[in-house]
């Protein structure tokens, strides 16, 4: 096998340093006694003590998984729908404006949509007395309406790449339509699917901007509540939570490869 050039390898490696070295520190300084998250005081894992009689912390973080769960779930499910109706329902009138509009999110400034949003509710609270208050199902909702372009542009990807015959062979075989895609079509698209839900559930966890416009008293998200203890000063145990955190995303990456990597053999083996 083949080495490869000295310099490729020298500029691989001071890129993964400049990405991992700073969260290796953070996990480094997250078992720091000292109260100071600059000094070295010794080891210790007291801030994890703290971190877990935190209950503004506790209850944020579990405030964003439940918003970012919640989210995702349906954002994966109205982005396959829409990755589907671009890929599938033909030149139909109207398909280069909807394409369009999937698309506007992407590049739409945070700060817009987070402003658009607040107004659109309200207008609804005025008009129909819905919501009540904002809060966690406001936030849901503006993580969905923006996330669902993330998940619909990686299914329109995966769709344009699938063979066709594949289908056509099952529909010849008496298959019906909704049966294929059930049991042919879905099963292709499963780990693009799943793709979608971990870059969505992401989006949700780490969106500060939006969720500041549409969130309401006693609905403060994890970010949020970073953000506003950074203007005050971060504690030590903000680095426990952000270890804890990285660990359960390493171990979520690590299970969503290990399945992908399970069913791109099992169809690779199914073509042979």
């Amino acid at each position: 096998m083949r080495k490869p050039p000295a310099a490729l390898f020298s500029i691989a490696c001071f890129g993964f340093a400049f990405l991992y070295i700073p969260i290796f520190l953070l996990i480094a300084y997250s078992f720091n006694d000292s109260r100071l998250i600059s000094i070295w005081g010794g080891f210790s894992t007291r801030w994890y003590t703290e971190l877990f009689q935190n209950d503004q912390i506790i209850d944020a973080a579990l405030l964003s998984f439940q918003i970012a769960a919640i989210s995702a779930t349906f954002a994966t499910i109205f982005g396959t729908l829409a990755g589907l109706a671009l890929t599938r329902l033909g030149n139909y009138p109207g398909r280069l404006f909807f394409t369009g509009m999937i698309a506007a999110p992407l590049v739409m400034p945070e700060v817009i949509t987070g402003l658009s949003l607040l107004l659109f509710f309200i207008s609804l609270q005025e008009l129909i007395g819905w919501p009540g208050s904002r809060g966690a199902t406001t936030i849901t909702i503006a993580h969905i309406t923006f996330s669902m372009a993330y998940v619909a542009v990686i299914i329109q990807s995966r769709m344009q790449s699938l063979d066709r015959s594949l289908e056509e062979a099952a529909m010849d075989l008496g298959g019906r339509p909704f049966q294929v895609f059930l049991d042919v079509t879905l099963p292709i698209i499963s780990p693009a699917m799943l793709s979608g839900w971990l870059l969505a559930f992401t989006i949700s966890l780490d969106d500060l901007v939006i969720a500041s416009f549409t969130s309401g008293a006693g609905s403060n998200t994890l970010p949020m509540v970073i953000f506003s203890k950074v203007k005050l000063g971060v504690t030590p145990d903000i680095n426990a939570l952000a270890t804890l955190i990285i660990l359960v995303v390493a171990i979520g990456v690590a299970v969503a490869s290990l399945i992908m990597f399970r069913q791109n053999k099992a169809l690779s083996q199914q073509k042979v």
